[in-house]
């Protein structure tokens, strides 16, 4: 009798490894108490910043103030050039206009220096909604070229008015006129520190501002001209409207900034510091600092102050003009969205802010219908 034996079962080979999960960003709900923290810190370290500049000998808190004054005049570039898309490069004509307007008063007529930023702000506003008015048919490069004309015609437009501006001799405003006010706590001797907390208080109020409303629905027509004007004009946005006030405004923060500056260096000089080299220089420190973004005119400010002072001690002359060259190539190459841009971008690999959690992230009901708690 045959024995039949049964054939060997094949070992079955085990089954591979499986490999961890790629951890992806962590996820924080904004407005949740995570959020919360997280900007009670952010608050917390720029306060002390701010303390810490008010500290400073009177040379490191002039440059702070100097900065803090070019980030506002960025960011009113910001609000039209940024947020609308409306080229300009003759800025420096809003914030020559600002800083005479305060010298004119202040020494012409006697007004107190903090007296005359309203005036400013006003009538950089009425100027902005004038120079707007050719946005309404032209953008880009053609209204880059009548921004410029205007930033070439404004130091011939003060050098010719001599009586009321000082012509081309330029104008100064004494030291005792721009003594800080009595309800301030601040002596003559101490109007570069009264400066400084003018300017940052300034700078903070305007930022609060510019934030609301580019969050606000103008905030979401702005955004919707600069992506596509006819696709807003159908959605019933007056567009118009939107490119007549952004220039207004944005002509308003500029005088601010202006207004700031004539008392920061109380001797004003159209042909020295309000050239057409001067809103080149707003428009690189947008560039630097990252357009569209809050925090870029900040950060441009300080680059456009702070690395010519650094690059010039490196080298003299045309030495430090290559070597600030440099830096903003490299600057440019490395975050082309900017300073703040980059810095969202590395803080996104770690933290992503959203409105609503989506349900995808941790176990999510497999009966919940396609497309239901996605974050908005």
């Amino acid at each position: 009798m045959t024995t039949v034996q049964s054939p060997t079962p094949t070992p079955t080979p085990d089954p591979p490894a499986e490999r961890p999960a790629r951890s992806g960003p962590r996820v924080v709900v904004r407005g949740s108490g995570a959020h919360r923290a997280a900007q009670a810190v952010v608050l917390v370290v720029l306060a002390a910043v701010v303390l810490w500049g008010g500290s400073l000998e009177p040379f490191g808190q002039g440059q702070l103030t100097r900065a803090a004054i070019f980030a506002l005049a960025i960011m009113g570039l910001n609000f039209t050039t940024g947020y609308v898309g409306l080229l300009s490069v003759g800025h420096s004509a809003f914030l020559g206009l600002g800083a005479y307007t305060t010298g004119i008063l202040v020494v012409n007529y006697n007004q107190t220096a903090i007296s005359t930023i309203p005036w400013a702000m006003l009538i950089c506003f009425v100027v902005g909604l004038v120079v707007g008015i050719p946005a309404l048919r032209i953008r880009g490069l053609y209204l880059a070229m009548v921004t410029l004309a205007l930033g070439v015609a404004f130091p011939e437009v003060v050098a010719r008015l001599d009586g009321l501006t000082g012509g081309a001799e330029g104008m100064t405003i004494r030291r005792t006129l721009l003594r800080p006010p009595d309800w301030s706590g601040f002596t003559l001797g101490e109007k570069d520190a009264w400066l400084y907390w003018l300017t940052i208080v300034l700078l903070v109020v305007t930022f609060l501002v510019v934030r609301n409303v580019v969050r606000s629905r103008y905030g979401l027509a702005m955004h919707a001209v600069r992506q596509d004007e006819v696709a807003a004009s159908a959605s019933g946005i007056n567009v118009a409207a939107i490119k007549l006030v952004s220039f207004g405004v944005s002509g308003a923060i500029t005088g601010l900034a202006g207004s700031l500056f004539a008392m920061y260096i109380g001797s004003l000089f159209a042909e020295g510091s309000f050239t057409v080299l001067a809103g080149i220089t707003l428009l690189i420190g947008l560039a630097l600092g990252g357009e569209r973004t809050l925090a870029g005119p900040i950060l441009g400010g300080l680059a456009v102050v702070l690395i010519p002072y650094y690059t010039s001690d490196i080298g003299q002359g045309q030495a430090s003009a290559v070597l600030f060259a440099i830096v903003l190539i490299a600057v440019i190459f490395l975050a082309p969205e900017g300073i703040a841009g980059g810095i969202g971008r590395l803080a996104r690999r770690w933290v992503v802010v959203v409105d609503k959690r989506p349900e995808s992230i941790g176990a999510a009901p497999s009966s919940a219908p396609a497309g239901e708690g996605r974050g908005r």
